[in-house]
């Protein structure tokens, strides 16, 4: 019994601390089956938090039920004039909803790009995610339908 006490603590054997990253995971809303298992491929890491991103981005109040006040709210500010104004008013809608619902990322930038031509607007968010410390870009069309 003694002999086997020092061989775990008396230096034969290596120990090993392996530090685990935190893993995000996100329900594929496109719903993209595995071609094996036909079971829905959830979204992880990066597409995840990115996922979660473009869903706060264009969701709207009242769309959810148990989070009534969820969301950037960007479509009651579709049919406004296109100008500086309305879009100050969406890149404070899209910051609010990012910093209050968003932990795991760190804000860098909102770039909106008024396409009146086609009655839409590209906006771009540029962010960072903490855990992984990588830059990301999401890019997100809002359209006006006629």
């Amino acid at each position: 019994m003694s002999r086997a006490l020092s061989d775990r603590s008396g230096g034969n054997s290596k120990a090993s601390i392996v530090a685990k990253t935190k893993q995000y995971t996100d329900l594929d809303l496109n719903l993209t089956l595995h071609p094996v298992r036909k079971d829905i491929i959830p979204l992880r890491d990066d597409l995840a938090v990115k996922s979660a991103l473009r869903n706060l981005i264009v969701s709207n109040f009242y769309e959810r039920p148990f989070g009534a006040m969820l969301g950037a709210n960007l479509r009651s500010l579709l049919f406004e004039p296109a100008d500086n104004v309305t879009q100050i008013a969406l890149r404070g809608n899209i910051e609010r909803v990012i910093q209050r619902q968003e932990p795991r990322v760190d804000l860098y930038d909102i770039e909106i790009e008024d396409l009146s031509n086609e009655n839409t607007y590209q906006i771009t968010v540029l962010y960072n995610i903490k855990a992984f410390d990588t830059n990301q870009e999401l890019v997100v069309q809002l359209r006006r339908l006629k």
